[in-house]
């Protein structure tokens, strides 16, 4: 005899899931799992949020520029009080490693360039950076041999190199304006160089007066023959390169007559004539 399987009357058969049905389950079920997933994944983004990067300053400081405008410059850069830096650069604890001939002054040594300025900057780190620098550019094989070649020590080159710096406008003329300041001070002449005045007088012009002339100071190159006692500004790589390899030339006198016109000659009625012309350009500028 045949049995048939028998079920309970309460016992009902699963419901069978149509294929909507089976897709709505599936995706409320993905999206129940991203959820679990997103939220925590959020709390640990902000629990461990990235620190916005800081942005990238620089101080630069042009070639030629002497040292209480390298303060000046490094005080508006940080914030800072006007005469902070020039404090820092005085004290013993900023430790400058400057040559022993500088005399513990910086002037010729704030190497010209572009430095990053960061939160923790400070006047003494980027003086120290300066200086280190200079060392580093100066204090080269190349630089000390030619400096031997033109009988001079390197703090003598450097303050060469800074009235080349004040004085020429292009780089071939930094080579002439070296030559005339060796050739001058081969012959024990007096450089008589308008910068040297202007550095004494904290100054910056191309107007020199006779009074100018006469002023007492170690830096009046008109009264005083050799070299001031200082660099009298912080010269680029171009200018010290100049100042031991000079062009060559008899050249004893210069004068800038117009932008772009810089006459050196070693004839001192032709150098005359010069002056006369640069003399009645400046009168038509100023009357004009």
């Amino acid at each position: 005899m045949t049995h048939r399987s028998w079920q309970p009357e309460h016992r009902r058969r699963r419901p069978r899931l149509t294929r909507r049905g089976k897709l709505a389950l599936l995706l409320g079920a993905a999206l129940a799992v991203a959820a679990a997933i997103t939220v925590p994944l959020l709390l640990r983004s902000e629990d461990k949020a990235e620190p916005v990067p800081e942005k990238q300053r620089t101080l630069l400081i042009p070639e030629g520029f002497r040292a209480g405008q390298v303060y000046a410059a490094i005080d508006r850069s940080l914030g800072l009080a006007e005469g902070t830096t020039r404090s820092a650069a005085a004290a013993p604890a900023t430790a400058l490693r400057l040559p022993a001939a500088a005399a513990g002054n910086p002037e010729g040594y704030l190497f010209p360039a572009t430095y990053p300025v960061e939160a923790a900057t400070t006047p003494e780190s980027l003086l120290r950076y300066m200086v280190d620098t200079a060392g580093k550019r100066f204090g080269t094989d190349h630089i000390g041999a030619g400096a031997q070649r033109q009988g001079l020590s390197l703090h003598q080159t450097v303050i060469i190199a800074s009235i080349v710096q004040a004085e020429a406008d292009t780089a071939e003329d930094m080579g002439k304006v070296a030559r005339v300041v060796h050739n001058r001070l081969a012959k024990g002449m007096a450089l008589q160089m308008d910068s040297t005045l202007n550095y004494a007088l904290g100054r910056s012009t191309v107007d020199t007066t006779h009074e100018d002339t006469k002023i007492d100071s170690p830096y009046n190159t008109y009264e005083r023959p050799g070299l001031p006692p200082t660099p009298i500004g912080n010269p680029g790589e171009q200018a010290m390169a100049a100042s031991i390899e000079p062009a060559t030339g008899d050249w004893l006198y210069f004068v800038t007559v117009r932008p772009g016109d810089t006459r050196f000659t070693a004839d001192y009625a032709e150098h005359q004539a010069n002056v006369a012309e640069f003399n009645e350009n400046r009168r038509a500028v100023t009357e004009g």
